[in-house]
């Protein structure tokens, strides 16, 4: 249902405020780019901190602006079950095309547990929707078996794997048995996960370097080993220089460098600076694929 390079987005702030305009531009920039999807507030959007309102805000401005020229993939994940069900509810009438649903962090419940979890969210919101396994920040792992029992679940189309381990994701592909998507929710392993199988990734860097991301992902659908091989390795420094501090620190840096938006956070998040930062610009501003360039605004 999803395939290739799809972004997760930042949420702009300004004063304390989604800034409405600087977000409707980066959207815009992204579909510009042939993006082949968009997820807002996910964890790269802040999720965390907005509230109810803002977090419909957000998915609201999303959908608007795409007009249906590339799918939403709406975040709508929590450790509350019955929260994560009404944010998807939300999410399904502003018309988002899928939602997206991290592991409950924190609570650390039992594999049937997290079962129980994803299954009584599909039941109550009939959308398509992908769970996403990303141990290191919810403190749990969703197993091969349970993403196996998941996949007969009929709205769950597929996972984001955060992991970056290549066993595991063999595991849970053949418990799996084709009923889902695959997607990697690591840039800097994007190539050998699709090589075992993956349609494609749920993106950070691709805010930045879409069609680089977007070169690497329709080489590996074409089988062209060579040229996917070449863009994996072009943005090999910049994944690291964004993942130097937790994720979307060094990437709202990196689009404030740009000029895009302001380097506002919101607590307890606290912008990059020093050393990291410069570090960040340097790499950016010697980065170049395929005339992809990263045109750094005046600091």
């Amino acid at each position: 249902m999803f395939h290739g390079t799809m972004t997760a987005l930042v949420t702009p702030f300004s004063n304390g405020k989604i800034d409405e305009e600087a977000f409707r531009k980066h959207l815009e920039r992204q579909v510009e780019s042939g993006i082949n999807g968009v997820i807002p507030v996910g964890t790269t959007g802040e999720a965390a901190t907005l509230s109810f309102e803002e977090h419909k805000q957000v998915i609201r401005i999303a959908v608007d602006q795409v007009a249906g020229r590339v799918p939403v993939i709406a975040g709508t994940g929590s450790n509350n079950t019955a929260e994560s069900i009404e944010l998807t509810a939300d999410a399904k009438a502003i018309g988002a095309d899928a939602a997206l649903l991290i592991s409950p962090y924190y609570n650390k419940p039992t594999q049937e547990g997290i079962y129980r979890h994803y299954k009584a969210v599909a039941d109550a919101v009939h959308l398509p929707q992908v769970i996403y396994n990303v141990p290191g920040r919810t403190n749990s792992n969703i197993e091969p078996e349970t993403v196996g029992r998941l996949s007969h679940v009929t709205n769950i189309i597929g996972i984001k794997d955060a992991t970056a381990n290549m066993e595991q994701l063999a595991h849970t592909m053949a418990a799996c048995d084709g009923r889902i998507e695959f997607y990697s929710g690591d840039d800097a392993s994007v190539l050998p996960f699709m090589a075992m199988g993956g349609q494609g990734v749920i993106s950070v860097v691709s805010n930045i370097v879409p069609k680089t991301m977007l070169a690497l992902t329709g080489a590996m659908r074409r089988g062209d080993l060579e040229n996917a091989h070449r863009a994996q390795f072009a943005m090999r420094e910049l994944n690291r220089m964004l993942f130097v501090q937790s994720n979307p620190i060094p990437v709202k840096a990196a689009c404030a460098a740009l000029g895009w938006m302001s380097n506002e956070l919101r607590l307890p998040l606290l912008p990059l600076d020093g050393e990291l930062l410069n570090g960040l610009r340097q790499t950016m501003d010697s980065f170049e694929f395929e005339g992809e360039r990263l045109e750094l605004a005046e600091s």
